[in-house]
């Protein structure tokens, strides 16, 4: 059993998140493609079958040298398209909800029993309980945390001009990426508001004191970096052979002056955006890593939870040396 609400280092940041899935990941998948398992075939079904063939007529029209031809095919098939897009979008939002809330409510779970393992009965009930703050979660990082980070990242690559914005970028973006993660894991673990949440994420990056020491902000930042690296070092390899060839036939130009065929027609086309969509499976699966990390940092920094397990324990070798 894993000890969540306690104090780590950076390198125990790290550890701990493979040590979790090393305890609970057999359980922790289970439930997760059970719950999102049917939200996460549709979306892959929807990118392959709708985006798939608009790609191809891009990339058709480009090499066999019809001009207007893609306009033509946009214009004959503009209400499917529109509706595949908003079903995408639908989907999507539909997922990455559930998705993204799902190692908060996993995670708090599991603290609260002995047993180690947690049922997919228990945290569907625990999506239908929190489905109100899930909704107001979800407008509020649409409508409120998206314009005022798009602001931030603006202003950060507009620097780039003068070189400080490179520093400004790796600064911000896993600042950013940790200050969202603990808003959620804060607004799903408390009774704090929306709002309340957004300042306990902000403090816990920037002011926070845990036990005297210096602020947290350097190995909350660090660990979000590292786990960044792992998670697309491990993306990369079922990507970057399919973009390579995806790319190379796009640009690619018949030496022979004919005008070529569309590579992505038939089987072979089939073939490459099937392995797009594992890779967008990939990814998902891989956020867990990130997910589950970026939660142990949110426990390290709620010292007041800290306190209170260090108190029982003291009060329990009391009452233990009295008996």
């Amino acid at each position: 059993m894993m000890q969540f609400f306690q104090k780590r280092d950076f390198g125990a940041l790290i550890s701990d998140t493979f040590t979790f899935f090393k305890y609970y990941g057999k359980n922790y998948f289970k439930s997760y493609f059970l719950i999102n398992g049917l939200l996460l075939i549709l979306l892959i079904v929807l990118f392959i079958i709708g985006f798939g063939n608009l790609f191809q007529q891009i990339v058709g029209s480009n090499i066999e040298g019809n001009r207007y031809y893609f306009e033509e095919y946009f214009q004959a098939n503009e209400m499917p398209l529109i509706l595949t897009f908003i079903g995408f979008l639908i989907v999507f939002s539909a997922f990455a909800l559930v998705a993204y809330s799902f190692p908060v409510l996993y995670l708090k779970r599991v603290t609260g029993t002995e047993s180690g393992t947690v049922t997919t009965d228990e945290i569907l009930s625990d999506l239908k309980k929190n489905a109100g703050k899930l909704l107001v979660l979800f407008f509020g990082l649409v409508f409120i945390i998206t314009p005022l980070f798009l602001i931030v990242f603006s202003v950060s690559y507009l620097l780039i001009l003068v070189l400080v914005g490179i520093f400004a970028m790796l600064f911000v973006i896993p600042a950013s990426y940790n200050i969202v993660n603990f808003l959620v894991y804060d607004y799903l673990n408390t009774d704090r508001t929306f709002f309340q949440s957004l300042g306990y994420a902000f403090r816990a990056q920037f002011s926070y004191r845990q036990y005297g020491q210096g602020t947290p902000f350097w190995k909350y930042w660090g660990s979000a970096v590292v786990m960044y690296l792992i998670q697309n070092v491990v993306m990369s390899l079922f990507t970057i052979v399919p973009m390579v060839i995806l790319f190379s036939m796009a640009i690619t130009v018949p030496q022979n002056g004919d005008i070529g065929q569309n590579p992505f027609q038939g089987t072979f086309g089939v073939v490459l955006f099937s392995i797009y969509g594992i890779s967008i499976l990939i990814s998902f699966v891989m956020m867990n890593l990130m997910e589950v990390n970026a939660g142990l940092m949110y426990y390290d920094s709620r010292t007041d939870i800290h306190r209170k397990i260090d108190m029982d324990e003291i009060d329990s070798i009391g009452n233990h040396e009295a008996i």
